[in-house]
């Protein structure tokens, strides 16, 4: 099983990026599910039901999200009833979507988990907690494989929760920072485990947003508007090898400029 993720999509750049580049990638890559976080899609704020169409067009399976989810009203309905759409499973209960679900493909069933962290994020429940009842509901309705999208801030949280999952899951990979780390690895009981995979946006940016509004801010401490960078995007994400013990042999970075 191959496990292709793709890191925060932001904005139209973004999307244009991942509708130009993700055939080649799948082409070459020849992932069995390909994995996508969607949150900042819509101007860097949400997902509108338009560029979701987008996304999964573009070739992605499932859609992971973050804190910003819910920025964008309008795709309330459509997160709530595509099962192909995931919302961080520690979030307050109730609330539209669900936190995990399990997808046939390539002849396996591949359980995918999406957490939030609470370290210099917005309030959430224990996703430590949260993840032991993904786990077991995944594995008792026949998961092969699971796949955790821990969508933090801080990388001891993020490293934390390999830990904590090592040997359960096959892969926990984090995402919202917009920046791939270098730590991407097996872990000792056979979780792959990357802290960040990064974004697929436009690189020359502050983290997908254009550079002079974004040092004014840091600069003055006022809170000036941002918009979301303009030219050439890169793909960024990470392909996961599992073996038939639904465990990871190998992590893989990915990165694909567009054309």
């Amino acid at each position: 099983m191959r496990i292709l993720f793709i890191g925060d999509i932001v904005a139209e750049a973004g999307l244009r990026t991942l509708k130009a580049v993700l055939p080649t990638v799948k082409k070459r890559l020849a992932p069995d599910i390909t994995i996508a976080n969607g949150e900042n899609v819509s101007r860097g704020f949400g997902m509108a039901p338009p560029h979701i169409k987008g996304i999964f067009s573009a070739g992605v399976d499932v859609i992971t999200t973050g804190n910003h989810v819910w920025d964008k009203r309008e795709g309330f309905e459509v997160i709530g009833r595509d099962e192909r759409i995931l919302r961080p499973a520690n979030f307050t209960p109730g609330v539209p979507g669900r936190g995990w679900g399990l997808y046939d493909r390539g002849g396996w069933r591949v359980g995918v988990v999406n957490l939030a962290g609470r370290i210099f994020m917005n309030p959430a429940e224990n996703p430590f907690i949260i993840a032991e009842d993904a786990v077991a509901d995944l594995k008792n309705n026949g998961a092969k494989a699971i796949f955790v999208d821990f969508h933090a801030e801080a990388t001891s949280e993020k490293a934390a929760m390999g830990h904590h999952l090592d040997g359960r899951v096959a892969v926990v990979a984090g995402t919202h920072t917009h920046v791939p780390t270098a730590d991407g690895r097996v872990l000792p009981g056979g979780t792959g485990f990357i802290s960040d995979v990064g974004m697929t946006g436009v690189r020359d940016s502050v983290i997908g947003v254009e550079k002079a509004p974004s040092v004014k801010r840091f600069m003055t401490g006022m809170p000036y508007m941002t918009p979301s960078a303009e030219g050439k995007g890169t793909l960024m994400g990470a392909l996961f090898e599992v073996d038939e013990r639904g465990l990871c042999v190998n992590v893989a970075r990915v990165e694909e400029n567009e054309p």
